[in-house]
């Protein structure tokens, strides 16, 4: 085709005073991979709810192979062969995999429901799993098989454009390189793939074309051939990359936390980021949970501010928030955040005893709403107002909201679980000078993550968990990138790796 499938013309979006788009053009060619890059609040989404038919543009024009969008409805964007794949899977996982792919579009003659197996079976060839069980709930495949399930759905409804939305957050590396492999494929077919993710790396490996929005602006649009990691950074920050990692002298002083157990033995400073690496379920997870009091332990013990030694065991959320330990999980939708709630409730909740005025027993609304908007300020949560629910925020604002929640009650202690998973590069940098700023102000950090150059750029000292147990804790300086994944996937280092003296 000599004509682009896709075609956006000075599209402009408000919601109330926020700009999320303005006078943004944007194409997509058959037979290409169109990434969409962004800090979070950039205007991805909301571009790709207009082209899905989500969301109705205040401006502009959308034609779709040809044809103008002019109904703002996902029927009609189905109709024209637009579908989204959403990060949030949108499957019935009660269901069996046939019905899943006929869901809202069952064919029927004469009133009884027909199922194509026969296409079906075809359409999943395509994708390079011909042998996946149509009969079988969703719910029993894995995550990867339950994005094929989306993706040949969305062929069956002949789909020639196909949009991705951070597609491989909960993927493993091997399911990532699968759907890469799938998306290859669809390529080679003639669609239109549009793919937007905060992982870069990925998007260097996919993509052929990338468009750089940043404040609901479009920045530039470059070939892949022709652009780096560097300068995608550059477009979406305003900055040079190198800036992610400013460290500053760190005011360790003396011990706030200290946990002994038979697998591991973690020492955490005032003043101190300590920082955990490890693969996916080595223990991590659950060694950060059980010192809040959230996971089971049976063994070790705990000294929190030099006081006496307490069993681990007999760690619970109430006490952990008594000493002064705070934790953030890794799953804020779930665990982190009520999303339904304002973000001055989702802020001051945990904190609401504390807000009474005693005897009368009234809430200081007044002191709770001023200490929301500082709170805001402060961490540069981009907002219309502490009012609006939490779940009208971009990733990055939403997990800046969390950590605020953490300060606002001056916990000294703070155990972060993949601070920055699912958000852009400006919003991590934001959050590692935080962190840097409450370390040096005398809190005691311990931040676990996947992500082994962030941890070697932000951390002081770092240990590395491998089957639940924890290496011994050493300098930043000790450790390379090399070293950490050696640990981490044989639980030492060979004797090939020479080790800096202490």
């Amino acid at each position: 085709m000599s004509a682009p499938l896709i075609e956006l013309r000075g599209i402009s979006k408000r919601f109330g005073a926020q700009v999320a788009l303005a006078d943004v053009d944007f194409t997509a060619w058959p037979g290409e991979v169109h990434a969409i890059i962004g800090e979070n609040g950039a205007g991805k989404s909301t571009l790709m709810k207009v082209l899905s038919g989500a969301v109705k543009p205040d401006a502009g024009s959308v034609r779709v192979a040809g044809q103008p969008l002019l109904a703002a409805s996902p029927a009609e964007a189905r109709r024209l062969g637009v579908a989204m794949i959403y990060q949030e899977l949108t499957l019935a996982p009660h269901l069996s995999v046939a019905a899943n792919l006929m869901l809202g579009v069952e064919p029927h003659r004469c009133g009884f429901l027909r199922t194509p197996y026969a296409r079906m079976r075809a359409v999943l060839s395509e994708l390079g799993h011909p042998s996946l069980p149509l009969d079988t709930p969703v719910r029993s495949l894995s995550i990867s098989e339950q994005q094929i399930v989306e993706i040949a759905r969305a062929l069956l409804w002949r789909a020639r454009t196909i949009i991705f939305d951070e597609p491989t957050s909960s993927l493993t590396h091997t399911d990532t390189l699968a759907l890469f492999a799938v998306i290859r494929r669809l390529k080679a077919a003639g669609l239109a793939i549009i793919y937007i993710s905060h992982f870069l790396d990925e998007v260097i490996q996919i993509a052929d074309r990338c468009t750089v929005l940043r404040d609901g602006r479009c920045v530039g649009t470059r070939l892949r051939s022709q652009t780096s990691l560097h300068e995608l950074v550059q477009l979406m920050i305003g900055r040079t990359p190198e800036s992610a990692y400013e460290r500053r002298p760190p005011h360790i002083t003396t011990p706030a936390l200290e946990l002994l157990t038979p697998t591991c033995h973690l020492r955490v400073r005032r003043g101190e980021i300590v920082g955990i690496a490890g693969l996916v379920g080595s223990g991590r997870s659950h060694l950060l949970r059980s010192i809040a009091g959230l996971a089971p332990a049976t063994e070790g013990s705990l000294v929190v501010h030099g006081r006496a030694r307490l069993p681990l065991r007999a760690m619970t959320p109430a006490r952990a928030l008594r000493l002064g330990i705070q934790f953030l999980s890794e799953n804020r939708k779930e665990e982190g955040l009520a999303l339904s709630l304002s973000v001055r409730d989702n802020l001051t909740l945990p904190a609401l005893a504390s807000r009474f005025t005693r005897p009368t027993g009234f809430l200081r609304l007044a002191d709770e709403l001023s200490d929301s908007w500082r709170a805001c300020r402060t961490l540069r949560i981009k907002l219309a107002s502490v009012h609006q629910p939490v779940l009208r925020l971009s990733g990055g604002n939403q997990q800046k909201v969390a950590l605020a929640r953490l300060r606002l009650q001056q916990a000294d202690i703070l155990l972060l679980d993949e601070p920055t998973r699912g958000i852009d590069v400006g919003s991590k940098i934001e959050i590692y000078a935080l962190l840097h700023e409450w370390a040096a102000a005398g809190a005691a950090i311990v931040m676990a993550s996947s992500y082994v150059p962030e941890l070697l750029g932000v951390c002081d000292t770092v240990a590395v968990m491998h089957r639940r147990r924890l290496s011994p804790l050493r300098p930043v300086g000790e450790w390379t990138p090399e070293t950490v994944i050696e640990w981490a996937t044989t639980g030492k280092l060979g004797p090939h790796q020479p080790q800096k003296p202490r």
